[in-house]
């Protein structure tokens, strides 16, 4: 079968890389289809996976408006000329609105309630698949997985920490360090949201670089003052970092979700944390792996209290709980994608 594959953000790029391999080694045709963003198009180049690019970055709302708007005309004219059977993407709002135009199934996943995109992307998707606990319901073309997006990726089946690559960039990965992530809060969803403010920012740094070492990685250009802490490994190696850090912090909800899957002692600050946040991050509270908080003030006391109290050995265990309620996302994810394509080309043969 034919399948287009689209890419907007770089966690897109580790969700679908195993899913894109596997489809290959099946012998489908898989086209993937990117827009630039932060280091989406370095990853792609980085694991050989072959792209285009629809579209380039936004620097406003209204920049990512005219973005999304060629973006999903370029992507129709590639599936025009293409005939997939099945297009997929995280969000899948283009893929949602082509697909019907070329007659080819969708499939999107999502797993953030409440997004207001999702009002113009569920109404037109062909199958949405979520996690098992998310909140809004979709109907019948609605199913539902024992898992999160990042265990297509980070399950123990999918990835193995490997420090030597750390140790080739200068990373002690036996010794102490924590890694702190600051995002930009630019994206459509984004709106009226907010992580750490420059004065949280500085505290929790000074902080942590007087119990062990630093390492800060930022969606937006790196302040000055934090550039003695750059992140010294290369993108690919993200992973491995978090894996052996010995605390994560920071307002990335997706690196927030990779450290507790990872076993990490992890602390999100995002201003929608609560009682009513996002089920993923709920379930990981229940599950102890992550401590999420709408205060950066409280986000950094809690990190400094782990600093002093978090045992390695009681997270890798309630990692191992989590991974025996969890499935292995990547090939749930290719076996759905090969249902949908081959009931697409029966519907087209009749």
């Amino acid at each position: 079968m034919h399948v287009i594959v689209t890419i907007q953000h770089p966690a897109h790029v580790h969700f679908y890389r195993h899913v894109i391999a596997e489809l290959e080694a099946r012998g489908h045709d898989v086209r993937v289809f990117a827009r630039d963003k932060d280091i989406a198009l370095d990853l792609l180049d980085r694991y050989g996976i072959e792209h285009t690019v629809l579209a380039g970055k936004a620097d406003s709302l209204a920049g990512l408006a005219r973005v999304q708007a060629t973006y999903e005309a370029r992507l129709l004219r590639e599936a025009l000329r293409i005939r997939p059977d099945v297009m997929t993407a995280i969000g899948g709002v283009a893929v949602s609105h082509v697909a019907p135009l070329v007659d080819a199934r969708s499939v999107v996943w999502i797993d953030n309630e409440g997004a207001q995109s999702h009002r113009i992307t569920t109404p037109l998707a062909h199958v949405i698949c979520t996690p098992r606990r998310f909140r809004d319901d979709y109907g019948p073309n609605h199913v539902r997985y024992d898992g999160y997006h990042e265990l297509a990726y980070l399950h123990p089946d999918r990835f193995i920490p490997d420090p030597a690559g750390l140790r080739e960039h200068g990373v002690r990965p036996d010794e102490r360090y924590f890694l702190v992530r600051f995002r930009q809060w630019s994206a459509l969803h984004d709106v009226g949201q907010n992580g750490f403010s420059r004065d949280a920012k500085r505290e929790l740094v000074s902080f942590l670089d007087d119990h062990g070492d630093v390492y800060v990685t930022s969606e937006s250009p790196l302040p000055d003052e934090f550039e003695e802490y750059r992140l010294p490994v290369p993108p690919h190696l993200v992973h491995d970092l978090l894996a052996h850090a010995d605390l994560y912090v920071g307002d990335s909800a997706t690196m927030a979700t990779e450290a507790a899957v990872l076993g990490t002692p992890a602390v999100r600050a995002q201003s929608f944390a609560g009682r009513d946040d996002m089920t993923n991050f709920l379930e990981l509270a229940e599950y102890g792996l992550l401590h999420s908080t709408a205060d950066d003030c409280e986000a950094v006391r809690r990190a400094k209290s782990l600093v002093h109290s978090a045992d390695p050995e009681t997270y890798q265990r309630r990692r191992e709980r989590l991974l025996d309620d969890k499935i292995d996302v990547a090939g749930y994810a290719t076996e759905l994608l090969i249902r949908a394509g081959r009931n697409q080309a029966v519907h087209n043969k009749g």
